[in-house]
């Protein structure tokens, strides 16, 4: 066999053995700390508590309107020092009357809410991840549902390749056919997920989240 053969055989096999390989940063992920989300594609209404109250949160007294209430209160708040309360009596405010928001502890992923979570230490698992992720055939730009720059997401994904090293955080959008990265560059010219590439990922979610989790 002629060095020319040779080599052309070397960089040929080369060449398919980098091809194989899942793009940065998924070419890790086989080994990395994965957590999974199921998020809340869409931002439900503010919660608020509704109170009774007249306005300026001020009492009712029957037969007696409440704006004149008001304006006699304003009137007294003009003699007394600033900041001074009288016990029992409502200042008037410059806040909504009546409602009270409910401050929203929920547990966010990137600003969605989380419905559940879930670490995966399948490293086969992560392994299809890591391929059909870093794979740049399994997206294409005219994939995409949703207008550009909008996404919801049904799932997050967070993973690491050693604790506190800084994590590679993405969202999919199986609705709008498309993954967005968060925390890191995509490296892939298309987002847009090709029909093959989103059946291929809704069955590793479903093994990550079983139907009812």
């Amino acid at each position: 066999m002629s060095k020319t053969l040779a080599f052309c055989l070397g960089a040929a096999a080369l060449s398919l053995g980098c091809a194989g390989k899942p793009a940065a940063p998924f070419d890790t992920l086989k080994t990395a700390n994965l957590t999974a989300y199921r998020l809340q594609n869409n931002e439900p209404a503010p919660v608020i508590a509704a109170t009774p109250a007249a306005p300026g949160g001020l009492p009712t007294i029957p037969g007696i309107d409440p704006n004149a209430i008001a304006a006699g209160v304003a009137a007294l708040q003009k003699l007394i020092p600033p900041g001074l309360q009288i016990p029992g009596l409502a200042l008037p405010s410059t806040g909504v009357p009546g409602i009270t928001p409910v401050a929203d502890t929920t547990p966010r992923f990137q600003t969605f809410r989380i419905l559940a979570q879930q670490q995966v230490l399948d490293a086969d698992l992560k392994e299809r991840l890591g391929k059909l992720l870093g794979d740049s055939s399994n997206f294409d730009a005219t994939a995409g549902r949703c207008a550009p720059n909008v996404v919801y997401p049904e799932f997050g994904l967070s993973f690491a390749t050693a604790p506190g090293a800084q994590s590679n955080d993405l969202l999919v959008s199986l609705g709008c056919n498309v993954v967005v990265s968060r925390t890191f560059s995509w490296p892939h010219p298309a987002t847009g997920m090709k029909p093959g590439t989103v059946s291929d990922l809704s069955e590793i979610m479903t093994k990550i989240f079983p139907q009812g989790t």
